[in-house]
């Protein structure tokens, strides 16, 4: 259903945020606005701010951002259409009239659930009858309690397939709605047969909580299929449904995250060993909209596979499926579990907290996609590891967002480095005369500073990094010209720089310091390689390989950003504490979130192999 402007406006008008939200949250008043600990990420310190005449809360911490409507569909899993319902009913406002056509498909609708909860209580009484005493040995043998089985609603469907069609239409449900309903099937003759025949059987429902199909697992051996699902229906699209989502959703916003697991008996038996938050695919691959629905209710889910090659199968099919939706804030973890062993075993074996184990060392989306795409290919030869790169870059280049995409691009080309180029050859060194063993970026890393490190011995960096490689200028010069020198002296030696690299061409770095010396600047070039900072820092030194270089000056640059937005950040935060108008909020929110993506920069380098040299 669609919703005017005029009536969006008119709810959000009418509903209080600040209720909404207290009753989540404990506020406290701070001047015109609420205030208190966010529930979004753990912090000490109120950063969580309830707007109320403008409609809207802010996260200085998290940047979580939005209104009314926006904070049912993050805090309880709600779409779009069901948070405004939900807003709606709170307010007393009845929703727009649909049209007569849209009317009758919800009419029919209707008449469906109620078919499909009536045969959902068949099959649970059958299941609790003689007839369904093998499918009640099956599921107690499983280490399900009676308990269990009743939450679940799990039935049995007797092998003698009328018994269902003549249960339900003694209650006044034909034929055409048991076929509507995907509970039966047409025979080429035109005669009826049962869907689901001597098979246990596992209520599906939508994210409300009502039955709309239900999967089957057949107790004989001999039958060819041993799962099966209802067929799709007007109620019922596989690809769009997780199993036990609405049970979950709850648990899984408590517990910050959501896990996938790949049937319906892992989810079952973790529920019972008190991992509530679990739920699993319908028979297919991930699809993009089970993946929106696991995104609605955490940042980044945990999917579970077996550690076996089957299950890096299904993790590869997860990644490709993922691949092009992932999003700032919005990825995937990867937990693998023991070969041979799924959750149900793990569980009943090891108890609850050997999952909890496997959980909490989940893979993130990039390290499983490294070792899918990477670690498990042959590339013992040049030409097999620009075949690897290649493939890996084709399949990086899907990623949609644009600053995602070229994050990964940038992680991958220094993973490759470091897998494949910093690799000593023939076992010798690659330090050169002195014999020492390379131990990769480590040892010749720039060294990381406290945040309160002035920006001067960061603009030394650069200039010394460009003056000892001058082979930087070719991808990084227009970068230098940019950035603005706090120090006056180093500024003029900086211009004069550009316009020497820019003017003369593969000048190296005896040439280039000889220009310079001759430019007046012999005695700040000796201090700068006397100074302090370049001590430890030994990417700047003349003897670092031009790639340690390279990683140094990235370093140098994401830190100068942040630093430089740190400044911003603190005078916004004055602006807005005199002012409090709306202009300056924004700005502050602007550079709250430009902040964390230059943090999210300097850390990426800095796991490169930043350390102290």
């Amino acid at each position: 259903m669609s919703f005017s402007p005029q009536f969006l406006d008119s709810l959000r008008d009418r509903v209080s945020l600040g209720d909404l939200v207290a009753r989540r949250v404990k506020l406290a008043r701070a001047g015109r606005e609420l205030k208190g600990l966010c529930p979004f990420h753990r912090e000490k310190t109120p950063s969580f701010h309830v707007v109320e005449d403008k409609g809207f809360y802010h996260c200085f911490g998290c940047g979580a951002h939005g209104d009314a409507i926006t904070w049912l569909m993050e805090t309880e899993g709600l779409s779009f259409p069901e948070a405004v319902a939900e807003l709606a009913g709170r307010a007393g406002m009845a929703l727009p009239a649909p049209d007569p056509d849209a009317r009758r498909r919800e009419a029919a609708k209707t008449s469906l659930y109620d078919v499909m909860e009536a045969a959902t209580r068949y099959f649970e009484a059958q299941l609790g009858r003689a007839v369904g005493r093998a499918a009640r040995g099956y599921l107690e043998d499983r280490g399900l309690s009676p308990e269990t089985i009743r939450t679940f609603r799990l039935g049995y469907a007797p092998d003698a397939g009328d018994g269902l069609a003549a249960a339900l239409k003694a209650q006044g449900i034909g034929p055409g709605q048991l076929l509507a309903a995907g509970l039966v099937k047409r025979r080429d003759d035109g005669s009826l047969y049962a869907c689901f025949r001597d098979r246990i059987i596992f209520p599906i429902t939508d994210r409300r909580g009502r039955v709309v199909a239900f999967g089957g697992r057949a107790l004989s051996p001999d039958t060819p299929a041993k799962y099966l699902n209802s067929p799709e229906t007007a109620l019922f699209r596989k690809g769009h449904l997780l199993y036990n989502l609405a049970a979950a959703r709850r648990a899984a916003l408590a517990a910050g995250t959501v896990v996938l697991v790949e049937g319906y008996m892992d989810v079952i038996a973790l529920a019972g060993a008190g991992i509530a938050h679990a739920v699993a695919p319908l028979g297919t691959a991930l699809t993009p909209e089970q993946l929106t629905e696991l995104w609605r209710l955490a940042p980044e889910p945990v999917l579970c596979f077996d550690g076996d090659a089957a299950g890096l199968k299904a993790a590869a099919r997860a990644c490709e499926r993922a691949l092009p939706l992932l999003a700032p804030g919005q990825s995937l973890r990867f937990a693998l579990l023991p070969e041979g062993l799924d959750p149900d075993d793990l569980v009943r074996r090891e108890g609850p907290a050997a999952f909890e184990s496997i959980l909490a060392g989940a893979l993130p989306f990039v390290d499983m996609l490294w070792r899918l795409l990477v670690e498990n290919e042959n590339a013992a030869t040049p030409e097999r590891r620009a075949g690897v790169e290649k493939r890996a870059m084709a399949m990086i280049a899907g990623i949609a967002d644009p600053k995602v995409r070229d994050f990964y691009r940038q992680e991958f080309r220094d993973r490759f480095f470091r897998h494949f180029r910093a690799r000593p050859r023939s076992g010798r060194s690659r330090r050169g005369r002195s014999g020492a063993v390379s131990s990769g970026l480590r040892n010749t890393a720039l060294a990381r500073r406290s945040d309160r490190e002035p920006t001067r011995q960061h603009e030394q960096l650069l200039i010394l990094l460009m003056l000892n490689h001058p082979e930087l200028a070719e991808s990084h010069l227009e970068e230098l010209a940019a950035v603005t020198f706090t120090d006056s002296a180093l500024d003029k030696l900086r211009q004069d720089l550009l316009l020497t690299l820019s003017s003369a061409q593969d000048l190296d770095r005896e040439a280039l310091r000889t220009h310079l010396a001759k430019n007046g600047f012999e005695g700040m070039l000796a201090r700068l390689e006397r100074a302090p900072i370049l001590q430890p820092t030994s990417s700047a030194r003349p003897e670092a390989a031009l790639h340690e270089a390279e990683i140094g000056w990235r370093h140098v640059m994401a830190r100068l950003r942040r630093m430089a937005i740190e400044r911003e950040i603190a005078a916004a935060e004055a602006a807005y504490r005199e002012t409090q108008d709306d202009e300056t909020l924004l700005r502050l929110i602007q550079l709250k979130r430009e902040f964390d993506r230059a943090e999210g920069t300097e850390a990426e380098v800095g796991d490169a192999g930043f350390g102290s040299a």
